[in-house]
């Protein structure tokens, strides 16, 4: 079944934080559809929601969280950084929410202050279908780098495990459309990437986030006023700050994702460090507080801001 996405014309502004000298935009692509999170998340029942009352409205229906996808788009160092690339448009896939989009998320890239060209690095938190989609796009019936003067970043061991992997179909469509003419093109590049973290531009850290996927990664922002953490899927909602056991159906290692959200979170409470959700519904970001004995989200709504400079 083909979807075809409309979204709201998009305007010269858009939505981020500000860390200092980084910024971070938000660039949203779609809304996934309310059955993604009992689908995704099924320990997340309403009895588990409803002992996280700050969860709603924002977060989550009346039994039912919800999810989003976008891309965060970054300027450090005088450096343009797309962080994961959405689902795409036009892409054959499995999932009816996913198949066939039309969105403008070009657009709204480029209304960021992001027009693909001037992209420099693209990084990819960890190689599943809804984060590689605008890897690329159609020209004519092939399938380009949608970014064509960037490296895209991803870490070795992320790449290593798919490439030692029996692939379904369903996958294998994803890594020809949206991952191999890439790295034919000689734009993916590995990185291996050290408990420590590994800094890819000034402020910009990859640091393991194992579990979801062996390779997956997160990427903390060392801003001169605030650092930011970008979840990639380590931690899919927030009803998982106050229950960090909750998984997803689709964990390759459900024990040691539970123990890298852990570790994670436990870094961030009880500071001013932002937690941006990449599949977060808005207002997708906010500061982690413990709270008898839990953790919960502090939402924080970005501002209007200017684009990237040209």
């Amino acid at each position: 079944m083909s979807t075809s996405t409309t979204r709201p014309t998009t305007s010269s502004t858009s939505t981020g934080w500000s860390l200092g000298d980084i910024a971070v935009h938000r660039v949203d692509e779609i809304e996934l559809p309310r059955q993604t999170g009992p689908w995704l998340l099924p320990a997340a029942t309403k009895e588990v929601l409803d002992e996280a009352a700050w969860l709603r409205p924002d977060f989550a229906d009346a039994d039912a969280p919800r999810l989003a996808s976008h891309s965060f788009a970054v300027e450090a160092g005088g450096l343009r950084i797309v962080v994961d690339t959405g689902i795409g448009n036009g892409k054959n896939r499995a999932n009816p929410a996913w198949n066939g989009l039309d969105t403008d998320f070009l657009e709204r890239l480029a209304a960021a202050g992001f027009p693909p060209e001037s992209v420099d690095l693209v990084i990819t938190t960890h190689l599943h279908t809804d984060h590689v989609g605008w890897n690329t796009r159609l020209v004519g019936d092939d399938w380009v780098p949608t970014f064509p003067n960037a490296r895209y970043l991803t870490s070795r061991t992320e790449w290593d495990h798919w490439a030692a992997t029996d692939l379904d179909e369903a996958r294998s469509q994803m890594f020809r459309d949206s991952v191999h003419p890439v790295r034919d093109n000689g734009q993916y590049h590995l990185v291996d990437v050290p408990e420590q973290g590994h800094e890819v531009a000034p402020g910009v850290l990859l640091v393991p986030a194992p579990g979801h996927t062996p390779g997956q990664v997160a990427v903390e922002l060392r801003g001169s006023d605030r650092r930011a953490l970008i979840t990639g899927d380590s931690i899919h909602h927030p009803v998982q700050l106050s229950h960090p056991h909750v998984h997803s159906c689709v964990d390759i290692d459900p024990a040691q994702a539970v123990r890298t959200r852990a570790r994670l979170l436990d870094a961030l409470a009880d500071t001013d460090a932002l937690l941006l959700g990449t599949h977060f519904p808005q207002p997708t970001a906010g500061t982690v507080r413990r709270e008898n004995g839990r953790y919960r989200l502090l939402a924080e709504h970005g501002s209007v801001m200017p684009t990237a400079a040209a």
